[in-house]
């Protein structure tokens, strides 16, 4: 057993806690490095966190604005300060590159310092009423006590575009992070208890999902749960939740198209769909996973799209030469592994695909182009969540657009063309929440609504002053003047 001086404990009621077992968190580009020794929680602690955050919240949700953007914008003013130094941590626990993690850690930090300014900016409305002498009010107040459930490909970012409107709005919070990746959230927990958030207000609870997780989902305790991961998870949180007739918010994934018109600038559409695809290791809901490519360019497209992959430089998250980081654990990378049989399979020819061995004991996979493969194959169908995507060719631009709607998701979807009618076109009728022009499909900015259609997303969107759709409840009062 680690001495406790040495775990990274639960955070709960304003104290940290050790949990009923300890997991190591192991770096994926050097499967040698453990990032730190962190508590796993049980049911006890569940109970204990919600209380807290019960007991909490008649205090937070009366607390005035000015309390909540003070605690919000000190968080985000240290995460964007110490960005180099938590980057290194997030590089080193998720396996994302250097860049970025760092990239990742400022866009925790801006969402924090945007949503301290969102708690000053919470309105309502007043409206006569058609009855005389009455008034009407409408005003949002905050939900309760929310849990949020975030997963292991954004450690930092998801965390933050969660907790940070959650309490601006006044709300009591129990976060359970991926067990993957805990570290990140933690120090968001540590920053958060640094700068004064009162005891209860915000929880730190991690530990696998069939233990913590499924208990906050179905704790009487809870008013509202946010919740960003698997499709399957996604869907026994919604029954749970219907059930007991609470709010619910659901990312789930995506098998995003980009679109390429034989009218795209070919580098264009080659750099798009290069990032979307591969970057980040391909373990992005929003990533570039079916590639729709008109007849007419498809051969220059692959051509060029394939050698530029093929010159993609895998290596140590952490080393300053590396483009793309090692899948994130070997469940992923054997998960990554069978599909892409599964493609040759399908009798899809594949470009890359292999393990790779480095000096360093790792998870590391080349990136993987499918060609020859239609929209039918279970390649084209089911989330792969790893540096791999097909190419499907077709005739047109009506055919394009069947093909990247022919889909059960529905998050991000992008086109590559020089004309106007196509661009506008696309956006109007393709089913996503989100659409990129000569864009990768993967990269949003955190003021603007994130979301999807379909299986992809459930509930309000998140990120933006759209989040208080999800945070808030209405009221309306009438007062006899």
């Amino acid at each position: 057993m680690k001495d406790m001086n040495d775990i990274h404990g639960n955070l709960i009621g304003g104290e940290w806690l050790p949990g009923e077992d300890v997991r190591p968190n192991v770096n994926p580009s050097d499967t040698r490095d453990i990032v730190g020794h962190y508590a796993s929680a049980g049911l006890t602690a569940v109970d204990e966190a919600v209380e807290a955050a019960r007991s909490a919240f008649p205090a937070w949700s009366a607390a005035g604005p000015q309390v909540r953007h003070d605690l919000l914008d000190a968080v985000g003013t240290e995460l964007l300060a110490r960005k180099d130094e938590i980057g290194r941590l997030l590089a080193r626990e998720e396996g994302k590159t250097l860049p970025e993690a760092i990239g990742e850690t400022v866009r925790a930090g801006q969402v924090f310092k945007f949503f301290a300014g969102e708690a000053l900016r919470l309105t309502g409305d007043s409206q006569q009423s058609v009855r005389p002498g009455i008034d009407v009010t409408v005003t949002r107040e905050p939900v309760g006590v929310v849990a949020l459930i975030t997963p292991w490909n954004f450690p930092i970012a998801i965390p933050a575009w969660k907790i940070a409107p959650a309490l601006a709005y006044g709300n009591c919070v129990v976060l359970k992070p991926a067990e993957l990746t805990p570290g990140c959230a933690h120090v968001i927990a540590q920053l958060l208890h640094k700068h004064g958030c009162p005891a209860g207000v915000f929880n730190l609870v991690m530990g696998p999902g069939k233990v913590v997780g499924d208990a906050l989902v179905s704790h009487l305790g809870i008013d509202a749960v946010s919740f960003t991961g698997s499709a399957a998870t996604g869907e026994r949180i919604a029954a749970t939740c219907g059930k007991l007739r609470r709010k619910v918010q659901l990312e789930m994934g995506g098998k995003n198209p980009m679109v390429v018109m034989d009218d795209a600038d070919l580098q264009t559409a080659v750099q798009a769909c290069l990032n979307g695809a591969f970057f980040s290791t391909g373990q992005r809901c929003t990533a570039s996973s079916r590639l729709i490519v008109q007849k007419g360019i498809h051969d220059a497209f692959v051509d060029v799209l394939g050698r530029e992959m093929q010159a993609l430089r895998v290596g140590d998250a952490l080393q300053a030469d590396s483009q793309i980081g090692p899948v994130v654990d070997q469940h992923q990378l054997e998960s990554n592994l069978f599909y892409i049989e599964l493609a040759r399979s399908e009798a899809a020819e594949v470009i890359g695909g292999q393990r790779l061995e480095r000096d360093k004991p790792g998870f590391y996979q080349a990136p993987a182009l499918f060609l020859g493969t239609t929209n039918s194959a279970r390649i084209s169908r089911e989330e792969i969540f790893g540096p791999c995507a097909s190419v499907i060719r077709v005739e047109d631009f009506d055919e394009a657009l069947t093909v990247a709607n022919d889909t059960a998701f529905g998050l991000s979807a992008g086109i590559c063309t020089t004309s106007l009618r196509h661009g506008t076109e696309f956006r109007r009728r393709v089913e996503a929440g989100m659409v990129m022009v000569n864009l990768p499909t993967a990269g949003v900015d955190y003021h603007v609504p994130f979301g999807g259609r379909k299986a992809s997303s459930f509930g309000p969107r998140e990120q933006g002053r759209y989040a208080a759709e999800f945070y808030t409840v209405m009221k309306t009062a009438y007062q006899s003047a």
